[in-house]
């Protein structure tokens, strides 16, 4: 679900550095690295902007240069132990054409105050058949790589920017919410109580979306300058 169409209290000295890097990359504050060490984390998502019961199923469809481009989110009944958390697993296939080019295993969790964090990914790009890549894999735990928030507990247009995660030099994706209280119209229907957020990268400047995320749905829609991504079809919610 931080697919892009074809998402601790004490700072190291590597975090610093990225951090500068962040100003040199965004015209704004640098994002804020949201305090883990602070969370009590429980079983299962429920937050109403990103519910994941198991067995839910969400169908998006984009159109670009190279054809069509259809993405399948689902969410396992498999469950995957990350840095000592138990995390929800999400599977995110993407395909072109009806050829698959990306699949990948995002990982959950929801702290106690209903803040949803996103704590790592296998993710792998594929040519003919072949997986060709696997960047942007990353675990909490793992080479520095430290978790993000993915939707707050109370989305609210505060102006903070955070980080949803964190591996130096590989992931670097920020969000902020920018509006609450939308109507949103995709293939799927209307949906109302929907928040929109702008996200960006402290690595990449051309990332530059816009998510759209309702009440008892989760994602709707994401904008991109070149591309929309919307909802075809919702099950299991």
């Amino acid at each position: 679900m931080m697919r892009r169409l074809l998402t601790p209290s004490v700072l190291s000295a590597s975090l610093a550095l990225s951090l500068a890097l962040a100003c040199a990359h965004d015209d704004g504050p640098p994002p804020r690295l949201p305090d883990v060490a602070a969370a009590t984390f429980v079983d299962g998502v429920d937050n109403p902007y990103f519910p994941l019961p198991v067995g839910a199923r969400w169908v998006y469809e984009a159109k670009g240069e190279d054809g069509t481009e259809r993405i399948e989110v689902s969410v396992l009944p498999e469950t995957r132990v990350v840095n000592g958390v138990t995390a929800v697993v999400v599977r995110d296939t993407v395909t072109v054409n009806g050829e698959v080019v990306e699949d990948t295993w995002d990982w959950y969790a929801q702290d106690s105050e209903g803040n949803v964090w996103y704590l790592g990914e296998d993710t792998c790009e594929f040519e003919a058949g072949e997986c060709v890549s696997k960047a942007g894999a990353w675990e909490w735990g793992k080479e520095g790589a430290l978790p993000g928030l993915v939707m707050p507990a109370h989305p609210a247009v505060d102006g903070d920017r955070y980080y949803q995660e964190f591996k130096e030099g590989e992931a670097e994706d920020a969000g902020e919410v920018v509006a609450v209280g939308l109507s949103v119209t995709v293939p799927a229907g209307t949906y109302s109580d929907c928040i929109k957020t702008h996200d960006t990268s402290t690595l990449d400047r051309d990332l530059d979306e816009h998510k759209y995320y309702c009440a008892g749905v989760g994602v709707v829609k994401v904008e991109e300058p070149d591309a929309t991504e919307a909802l075809l079809e919702v099950s299991g919610i």
